[in-house]
């Protein structure tokens, strides 16, 4: 059985940034309290940013747990939340889930789909806004199979938990790369990881350099290009196909 580790150890602020006013501090939150991935980028400057950092609560706090419900009981009590019953879980724009135990249901049957056997959830720190009544921390999966020939592996996670005046969690969102998660499910994220280093980014480097020399970069362009060539390659399959019929008939 695992067992929980902690340990807390917040920022010195010392030094900290003078006194703001409301106008200067809302200008420092460059995104809106909403769910990570939405239109809500606001302009900012890395002055602001660091500005902002003595207003953030960054600490260590260890837990390993197996499986998923005993992982989420035990990163919330690091900031004493509660978990009602109801939550807006968004799984990395793929679903969204309004319960709790919907979330619980959907890892233990996706977990035996993709034939993943024990599922070890470990994190090391996290950071909490309070203004924004979020934290977020990065989440790390080790994964072991139920199949021999099924490579384990182990996975990272991007996680964040906001929260409401009563320190209910109301909303959690979920982000990883979807395509790399599956990849390593089947065994084949080393063949990929490969085949983009030696095949795919020397194609698309040789292809922006060129596209910088005509000086002509911009989203114009760039989506224009994107409609021409596979309507250049789709003429030329069809030009090939043709012309080897040509020859048959000729033959």
């Amino acid at each position: 059985m695992c067992t929980e580790t902690q340990a807390l150890r917040k920022r010195s602020q010392t030094g900290s940034a003078p006194e703001l006013s409301a106008k200067e501090i809302k200008s420092l939150q460059p995104y809106a309290k909403s769910p990570v991935g939405l239109f809500t980028a606001k302009t900012t400057s890395p002055k602001l940013i660091l500005q902002k950092h003595d207003k953030t609560d960054a600490r260590k706090y260890l837990v390993a747990q197996a499986g998923l419900e005993n992982f989420i009981r035990s990163i919330v009590a690091a900031l004493e939340l509660k978990l009602p019953n109801t939550v807006r879980f968004n799984m990395n724009g793929q679903g969204v889930m309004q319960t709790w135990e919907d979330v619980y249901m959907a890892e233990r049957v996706y977990t035996q789909c993709l034939g993943i056997s024990k599922r070890i959830y470990q994190t090391h720190a996290y950071t909490h806004e309070p203004e924004r009544k979020l934290a977020y921390f990065i989440l790390e999966e080790h994964n072991e199979r139920s199949l021999w020939i099924l490579p384990g592996f182990d996975f990272y996670v991007l996680v964040f938990c906001y929260y409401n005046d009563n320190k209910e969690v109301t909303a959690v969102d979920v982000q990883y790369d979807q395509m790399s998660f599956f990849l390593h499910c089947m065994g084949l994220a080393q063949a990929h990881a490969w085949f983009v280093e030696h095949v795919i980014t020397r194609i698309a480097i040789t292809w922006a350099k060129a596209f910088h020399m005509t000086g002509l970069v911009n989203p114009f362009t760039f989506t224009l290009q994107l409609i021409l060539f596979p309507a250049l390659l789709m003429y030329c399959w069809v030009s090939c196909r043709l012309l080897l019929e040509n020859i048959g008939k000729v033959s």
